[in-house]
Formats: structure tokens, sequence, C-alpha cells
């Protein structure tokens, strides 16, 4: 068993509230609860001692393990073909009764069985709470163990359907089926005082799994993408579904945190957020594939910070909140912990939710503008306030700030972000006119062709043929690659055919694309980074929408076999084709869904 397996090495599962990686060797090695941005239960991703897991392998010499997802489902599961027999455990996690509202109490099913011959699993569930700095006390009784820690607010139980047996304040057991028999070990998070949960018994276990698999079909039967990659497609929008808060509609931007960049490096983030940019993307990318529930759910939560306001920075919206839109999210090191091979420091909390990125203006409008009916969805009072933070950024539009990557090295008059203020004042003045609403038009639009010009005046490079970074640089960002997909440019405009021959030639490796390059671009941060994914996909999007087919539909082909074996990935990838980052990353499977679609279309001519 690896001490540290690779990031990839995982599949997600989750209740729509809160989420867990299951490893390609049957290890639960990172569940937080009762939400996403809880502090973790499991955590041994982050600290193979003291980070904690519940595991269920097979130890048997000569074993090969296979993983797969259930078709069409959030069902996970992890074979073991062994010499002496075949047995497989189902992993999945039951949705409440209503998943938007925030639940006390959070399932994670763990079904055994073997198929043919004989097997013997190993099981161990050793918690440690609150990121491994609680400790704990077990009370074990028979088939049912109790984990309690000191302070904690929740208590976790385990409900086997065979003895358990105590290691010190943890459970170790091992259990030999043969074919036909079946266990399980029913783990449950609840508040203090809550019932205690019903009996695993075989009845119960098969109604859990019937409702959760047929959750996952109805659900992804409503996608409407019926093009070349349904496969890729339908796991992505599963993936951004397990990524989204359900009582609030907020998509975290991944699964997890403190995953590393670089191995051994510094660039270790959290990203169990909710970024204003992240989101406001994935909206297009829900409403295209046919989920305008979800789409609108953001859509509400996103009004509501436009409503509250309080934010840290004292800007009218920040880059992030949590997913309950408290926008507090003070970062922390857990020094502790040792990171994923020894990837340090670990953080927790983010410090970048105060920065000043003016790009977030552009994407939340952008969200808002892909509304069939944004009078239903807002009403006068939810415009008036919308209208008001559009006047307010006709005020404050010329800054600079800390652009989309999140830099530590100062704020620059970042081309993007200029690019998406325009898109602001585009998509405002289209919605005042298409909805009828009240507005300061000749002052938006003003603003709007102010923008364009500072854009194509400054942010364009004659020496270079290209558009760059920031102004007075001449450093090339694949951020830009939006630059045709929000209508900024054409897609085959000569300045924008020229810039992306430029980044051909400098930000892309192997049909791979790196975001920028920190040497000639320093971001504040030791180190370097692999190829972005995120990026890659987009720019397959630019490459079919400037009718150069033929290299888009190589560069996506690749780029999907990076995905992991059940079709997840990462934040990027590493030299040697390694993803790297949290994991899985929104950003990343959203773009893929609109890449597939922008080449499906132009594929079809």
């Amino acid at each position: 068993m690896h001490r540290y397996p690779p990031i990839a090495d995982h599949g997600l599962i989750g209740d729509l509230q809160t989420c867990a990686l299951v490893s390609a060797e049957g290890v639960v090695d990172w569940f937080c609860s009762p939400r996403f941005d809880s502090p973790s239960v499991f955590g041994r991703l982050l600290d193979h001692e003291r980070g904690g897991h519940f595991s269920i392998t097979v130890k048997t010499p000569g074993t090969t393990v296979r993983q797969l997802y259930l078709a069409d489902s959030a069902v996970l599961l992890t074979r073991f073909l062994t010499p002496d027999g075949v047995g497989e455990v189902a992993d999945f996690m039951p949705l409440a009764a209503d998943p938007t509202v925030p639940s006390d109490r959070h399932t994670l099913i763990r079904v055994l069985r073997v198929v043919r011959g004989t097997v013997r699993f190993t099981v161990e569930c050793r918690p440690r709470f609150d990121y491994g700095r609680e400790e704990h006390e077990l009370v074990l009784d028979g088939t049912t163990a109790r984990f309690t820690g000191a302070t904690v607010t929740a208590h976790l139980q385990v409900l086997g359907t065979v003895a358990l047996r105590r290691d010190g304040a943890d459970v170790h057991t091992e259990v030999e089926l043969t074919a036909g028999q079946r266990a399980a070990a029913v783990l449950t998070l609840d508040a203090p005082g809550a019932e205690p949960p019903a009996p695993a018994d075989e009845a119960s276990l098969r109604a859990s799994f019937g409702a959760v698999r047929s959750f996952w079909h109805e659900w992804i039967g409503r996608c409407r993408y019926r093009g070349r990659w349904q496969q890729q497609v339908n796991r992505s929008a599963i993936t951004l579904k397990l990524l989204t808060y359900a009582p609030s509609g907020a998509p975290v931007a991944a699964a997890t945190m403190g995953l590393p960049e670089q191995v051994g490096g510094e660039r270790n983030w959290d990203y169990r957020y909710t970024w204003i940019r992240d989101a406001s993307l994935s909206v297009r990318a829900m409403v295209d594939l046919g989920f305008t529930e979800e789409a609108d759910a953001f859509r509400r939560w996103l009004g509501a910070r436009f409503r509250a306001g309080g934010t840290v920075s004292g800007e009218p919206l920040q880059i992030m909140y949590r997913v309950d839109g408290d926008p507090h999210l003070v970062e922390e090191v857990l020094d502790h912990l040792e990171g994923w091979r020894g990837s340090a420091p670990v953080r927790a909390g983010n410090g970048a939710a105060d920065q000043l990125q003016m790009d977030i203006y552009g994407e939340a409008v952008y969200a808002f503008a892909h509304a069939p009916d944004l009078t239903q969805l807002a009403g006068y009072d939810g415009w008036q306030r919308f209208a008001a933070a559009v006047d307010w950024l006709c005020e404050h539009w010329d800054r600079p700030d800390e652009g989309i990557w999140e830099t530590r090295g100062g704020r620059q008059d970042f081309t993007y972000s200029r690019v998406m203020c325009w898109v602001a004042f585009d998509r405002a003045v289209r919605m005042a006119v298409d909805f009828s609403r009240p507005a300061d038009l000749p002052r938006w639009t003003a603003a709007r062709d102010a923008v364009l010009h500072q854009v194509m005046e400054h942010g364009w490079s004659a020496e270079r043929q290209a558009f760059v970074q920031h102004y007075g640089s001449d450093v090339l960002d694949a951020s830009l690659l939006l630059m045709p997909v929000t209508g900024f440019i054409a897609p085959r405009d000569p300045r924008w055919l020229s810039t992306l021959d430029a980044m051909d030639g400098e930000l892309v490796s192997d049909s791979l694309v790196y975001r920028y390059d920190p040497a000639a671009s320093p971001d504040g941060l030791r180190g370097s980074e692999g190829t972005f994914s995120l990026c890659s996909f987009l720019y397959v999007d630019a490459l079919a929408r400037a009718g150069r087919l033929e290299q888009a539909r190589y560069a996506f082909d690749k780029m999907l076999t990076y995905a992991n074996h059940v079709g997840l990935f990462a934040e990027e990838i590493g030299p040697t084709g390694e993803q790297l980052g949290n994991f899985p990353q929104a950003f990343t499977h959203l773009a893929l869904i609109t890449a597939a679609m922008t080449l499906d279309t132009a594929l079809d001519g």
C-alpha cells in the first residue's frame, strides 16, 4: 500500500453537502463533515500518520485492484482480484430526504461482497477529528463502534454486520467472505443528541443503494448533451453536481485542500470554497447541458451576496466565500501536518479572499446574463441592487489588481481583468434593454467602450503581436483564451489569431497549456507548477472557434488521456503526466464540458 497514493488515484463520492475521496486501494483518506469546508475527519491524504483513514483493503499477495463508477452514478466500486477469489467494495453516500436543507447526519456506506472464491478483507477505522488535532475515545459494543472527541461538535459511529475489534482508540478487524456473501460497514457522523442510526441490515442497505443509484440516473438523464464525448461529459457533470452545496446552490472549487501544485512546494491552497469566477462560469456549462435548476440556485446565491455586502475587502463582492455565503476565510497553517509527500505548508482557509480581482464583476454579470428570465429570478429590488453594482463599477474598473491567478507579487493592470469589466458592462447593457429595466445606459455604454479602447491600446503588444498579461509587459497569459468566448474579440480576428500563435509557441507543450511563465512574470511564490488543465481545455475551445479543427480535436483527445482511471481531473498536469493540485477540480471539468460542446458544434459544421 502506498504511503501517499498519487493524487489521481481516487474516486469521489458525496451527498451534495460534503464528500469523500476513496483511493484506488480502498482507503477513505479524505472526508470532512458536515460540510465541504468543515475540518477533516479522515485526512491521511495530507498526513499518513496523523490524518486518519477508513480503509477496507485486501492484503493477499498478488492482488490486483481495479476501481470504476457504476455507469452514470456516484456509486464507486473498488474490485480486488486475488489468487483465491474476486471481491469488491461499493462506496456511496445516501442523500438526505431534502438535500437542500443542511443535515446534521452524513452517512458513508461501504458494502463488501465476494463474487468468486474466497477473499479476506482488512477493515480499519481510525478517525482523527479537527485535522488530526483532536483526541477521541472509543466505545465498542460488538458490531458498533462509537468515536467521540473531547470538543468536536459531532459523533462518529460505525455500524458493522460483523464483529469489530478494538485497536487502542481505533477499530481493526478482518472479514473473510466466500462467493455470494456480503458484509457492510456504515459510517455515520451525527450532531450531538441525534437519534441513533438504524441497524445496517440487508434490506436497508439495498434500499439506500437503490435510492442513490436512482437519484443519479434520473438526474443525469436530464442532460441534453448527445455529442461525441457523452461519457466524459456525463462524468464531468456529475462531478460538478457532487461539488455543489445543495442547501445554498454554491459550488466549491475542489473537494480538497493543501494538495500541491509542485511536489514539495509551497503552492498548497484550500479550495473548498466558492469562487465567484469558477461558479459563474460553471453556470454557462450547466445551462448548456440543460441543468437550469442548478444554474438558478447559484444565481440566487450570487444575488444574495450583492444584497448582503459586508465583504472582507470592502468591495460590493469579494472573490470567494464559504458555501453559506460567509465572507471570512482566515488562512491558517496546519504545521502539525506534513503534507502530501512532504508538501508543506498545509493551509486551511484562504488568504486570497481579501484580494482585489476586478474580473469577478464580469463573471458575475455573465452568470446573470444567461438567466432565461432575470426579472422573475431577481425581481425589481434585485435589479436595483444589480444596477447599483454596475454603477459602482463605472467608477472603479480602472484599477490595478491581483488578477485571476491570485498572484502574491503585487497589483498590476491585468488585461484579463479589464476584459471581464468590459463583459460586465456589455452584458448589463444587453439585459437592461432585453428586460426593459431602468439603467444609466449612456454611462454603462461609455464605460464599456472605454474599456475596449484601453485594452486594444495597452493590452496589445505590437512587438509580440499578441495580447499580454498586463499593461507594459510582454508576458503571455492563458486566461486570455476566454476573450473570444465572451465575445470581446472575434475568434478569427487577426489580432486574436496571432495571439493564439504566440501562445502556441510559448505556453503550449504537447497540447498542454501553462497559465503563464512565473520566471518572466514573478508571482511572489517560490517554485514552479504544472500545466493548468483548465487552460488546456480553453485552448481546445479557442482552436475550435478559430476553425483549427484538426488541431483542436487532437489536443482534446490527448487531454482526455490525462484523466484518471474514473474520468476525474485535478488542477494541473505535471512534467511526467501526473495530476497535481487539488482534486477533483471543478474548473477543469466545466472547461471540459465547454470544450466538448464547442468542438462538437464546429465538427458538425
